[in-house]
Order: C-alpha cells, then sequence, then structure tokens
C-alpha cells in the first residue's frame, strides 16, 4: 500500500467529531477494556490508532501506548490531544500491513478497534501484528459483526411490530460502500468478509481465540437502533500469540 495515501486524511476533522457516543462509550470501550485486563505497565500498541481515542483511554488505564496510523491528518488530532493531555502516548506514521517502524516482539499487547474492515488485507496486518507481540502477548479486537453487518444488510418491523435483521449476499466478499454520504461507509467504505475469512486468517498468522464477546446494545445505543438488543451490530475478541 502507498503509505503516502490514507482515505481517511480528507475526512480526519469530521471522523475525529464522529467518534464516541453510545457505541464507544456503552459497547466498544468497556468491551476491549474488559478483554485486555489489568494492562498497568505494559507496552501496548494501538493499531491504526486513528486520532487517538483508544490510545488515550489504554494509556489512563497505566500501560505505555504506542499508536500507529496511515492518516498524517488522523495522527495531527492525535498528537494534539496528547500535548493537551500528555499521557505519555507516541503516535507513529506507518502501515498496519507492514509496522515497519515497529521492532520485532516489542509488545506485550495490541489492540485494534473499529479497524479490521477497513484493512484491504488481512493477512498481512495479522502476520505483522503477530510480529512485534511477544511469544503469549494478546491482541484484542472490536469490529463490526460480520455475519450481520453486511453491505446489503437491513432492519425490517414485521407485521407483529418486531424489529428483524434482513442479511443477503454474506457470501461475497470484497469492498464495498455505502450509498449514505454522511456516514463513515459511505465516505471511505469498507471490506466485508465471512466469519470463517476472519477466524482462519487469525489461526494463520499464529493466533488462538481465547474469548469472544458479542454484546447486546443498551441504554442510547438500543434507543437508537432497536434491533440490536435482539441481533448483535458488534462482536469483540481476545486472541492469544501461540
Amino acid at each position: 500500500m502507498d503509505i503516502s495515501k490514507a482515505p481517511y486524511d480528507a475526512i480526519a476533522q469530521w471522523y475525529d467529531a464522529q467518534v464516541g457516543g453510545p457505541i464507544y462509550e456503552e459497547t466498544i470501550l468497556p468491551g476491549l477494556l474488559e478483554l485486555a485486563g489489568d494492562i498497568r505497565g505494559m507496552s501496548i500498541l494501538d493499531l491504526a490508532c486513528g486520532q487517538g481515542a483508544i490510545a488515550r483511554t489504554f494509556a489512563r488505564q497505566g500501560a505505555r501506548v504506542t499508536g500507529v496510523d496511515l492518516s498524517r491528518n488522523l495522527l495531527t488530532i492525535a498528537q494534539r490531544y496528547e500535548d493537551s493531555e500528555p499521557l505519555g502516548t507516541v503516535y507513529i506514521h506507518d502501515d498496519a500491513h507492514s509496522l515497519n517502524r515497529l521492532g520485532t516482539a516489542e509488545c506485550d499487547g495490541v489492540v485494534c478497534a473499529m479497524v479490521l474492515m477497513d484493512i484491504s488485507d488481512i493477512p498481512a496486518a495479522l502476520w505483522a501484528s503477530r510480529r512485534v507481540l511477544h511469544q503469549g502477548g494478546w491482541l484484542v479486537i472490536a469490529m463490526t459483526h460480520p455475519c450481520f453487518e453486511v453491505p446489503s444488510g437491513r432492519w425490517v418491523t414485521r407485521e407483529d411490530g418486531t424489529i428483524a435483521r434482513e442479511v443477503t449476499g454474506y457470501f461475497s466478499e470484497g469492498f464495498w460502500q455505502s450509498s449514505n454520504p454522511a456516514g463513515v461507509r459511505g465516505q471511505v467504505g469498507a471490506y466485508h468478509r465471512m466469519l470463517s475469512t476472519y477466524f482462519n486468517a487469525f489461526a494463520e498468522a499464529g493466533y488462538c481465540i481465547e474469548r469472544m464477546v458479542e454484546p447486546r446494545a443498551t441504554e442510547q445505543r438500543a434507543a437508537q437502533v432497536p434491533g440490536s438488543r435482539e441481533i448483535p451490530s458488534f462482536m469483540l475478541l481476545r486472541l492469544r500469540a501461540v
């Protein structure tokens, strides 16, 4: 990948304003922290860190965090947050497919939050993350659920008023872009892959799955998307480097 080209550069300011809210506060952040466990004193890589929201959260928990991203504009925003609230987080411009600027086996853990859908070459990124982890290190992932958040998926309301998720095209893997220009997937697109594609890639890169969580939406998120009370929109995993 050309490291000089990052789709998120064009929407960095807009994206920074979108990060947070009920998805992160009620589902993503608590899930990641629970799966990571006690991280005090650990060396952690925030893979494709964006504007540093997850990196800052982990640093406040006592970890030594390095954030890597392809977008220089997002890294500029992340550094601005670090300058206003110094937490010791280091931000590096690098490609998640290779992580060339990081050494081998220098991390205790890697966090990958809402990123895998943006990465074109999953095997390369997973091999790179495995290289920077020491033996027995962990990788914690949050992502949209590949079984339900498919390009053609939609919520439908039945005659009895119940809400269901209609899923078609699950087996059609590849890049897609939403028709909604106001959303992130309408602006930068995403890659849809089957659940088996992800799990096989984890195994081939030298990871075993220790835990998987499919959180049920609560509070504001459930009010915004009532169907998410019944069907998980997100999937979180903890993997171990073996």
